[in-house]
């Protein structure tokens, strides 16, 4: 039960993130549109981990630069893991490019 509300609560955080990115005012920012675009890529992609894989979810980082290139770190228990998770990220809408540095925990 625990572990659902949690679930529910990252996912709701989630969807909230692209809300907060676009208030961000940083006058240092070229186009502010298409960092949100980038933090709604991210959003989607760290959602879709957390539905399929939510455990591996706090030892992955996700992070997509202005290109649409998305970049992942991290560690994850076996090699099966790390593909799904690059899977996730190349199909999501958006994405140009994957640079997976996910490391296969021993």
């Amino acid at each position: 039960m625990k572990y659902k509300l949690a679930t529910t609560c990252f996912v709701l955080g989630a969807m909230l993130a692209p809300v907060a990115a676009y208030a961000d005012s940083d006058a240092d920012r070229p186009n502010p549109a298409t960092f949100v675009k980038d933090s709604v890529i991210t959003t989607k992609i760290k959602t879709q981990l957390a539905t399929e894989h939510p455990g591996t979810l706090k030892h992955i980082s996700v992070d997509t630069d202005k290109n649409g290139v998305v970049w992942m770190t991290g560690t994850v228990e076996n090699q099966a893991q790390a593909e799904q998770a690059v899977t996730i990220a190349r199909n999501t809408e958006g994405v140009k490019a994957v640079k997976s540095q996910l490391k296969v925990q021993k």
